[in-house]
């Protein structure tokens, strides 16, 4: 008989015992704070509408060619567990625009857009 045992990513032990550094939570946010986030293929910009439900306006890659209004879902690792409301850098980010939901390659950088409102 053959044992066989699913990746270390879809372990909840391992997934849940991660230090959780080099990323942000929404709820961390302002409303209307602009995020730049460099993934393998693709920036977005991300403004959050809404922190605590996790509703943004997102523009870049080849889904978000303008600004979109959609839910981050949150960081994911090959669709196993999802951290809700956050982006990580090494984890894709998952939004739900509705009935769909998008995929990004992994992030590389997330920057804090300073506010032009100060300047």
């Amino acid at each position: 008989m053959t044992t066989t045992y699913p990746p270390t990513v879809c372990d909840l032990d391992a997934w849940s015992g991660r230090p959780w550094a080099g990323g942000v939570q929404l709820g961390a946010l302002q409303p209307l704070e602009t995020l730049e986030v460099r993934t393998k293929n693709s920036l977005y910009e991300i403004t959050v509408m809404d922190p605590e439900r996790g509703d943004v306006l997102v523009r870049g890659g080849s889904f978000f060619p303008v600004y979109t209004k959609v839910r981050l879902s949150g960081a994911s690792l090959a669709g196993s567990f999802l951290k809700l409301f956050g982006i990580y850098v090494g984890f894709s980010i998952e939004f739900a625009t509705g009935a769909e939901t998008i995929v990004t390659t992994r992030v590389r950088q997330i920057d804090i857009v300073p506010s032009r409102l100060h300047a």
